[in-house]
């Protein structure tokens, strides 16, 4: 059973930057992909981004590019996301997810418990 542990979450001032970590225990990232999402009060999860499972491909989502950057360090098992130039905007919960490649898609059956990442104007 893989279990993964988000944290690095908290509050700042917009342009301030965080930077979140997905610890994954129980199983390692290898063979599946990882990702960030993210859901605000009142709105629907949405994808952030996602890192392929040795790292060579990554995928952002408009809103976040060239702002966010994934990364992994499979040594530590640890999937990280350093979020610069921050906006109010980008106030949500932020859940990391470990997935399996079915096709052109990728199903994500293990997601983390969240962690608030709140940006004041």
């Amino acid at each position: 059973q893989l279990q993964l542990v988000e944290s690095g979450g908290g509050s700042v001032q917009a342009g301030g930057s965080l930077r979140l970590s997905c610890a994954a225990s129980g199983l390692t990232f290898s063979a599946r992909p990882t990702a960030w999402f993210r859901q605000a009060p009142g709105k629907e999860r949405e994808f952030v981004a996602r890192i392929s499972w040795n790292g060579g491909s990554t995928n952002y989502a408009d809103s976040v590019k060239g702002r966010f950057t994934i990364s992994m360090v499979s040594a530590k098992n640890t999937v990280y996301l350093q979020m610069d130039s921050l906006k109010p905007e980008d106030t949500a919960v932020y859940y990391c997810a470990s997935g399996v490649v079915r096709g052109t898609k990728v199903d994500y059956d293990y997601w983390g418990q969240g962690t608030q990442v709140t940006v004041s104007s």
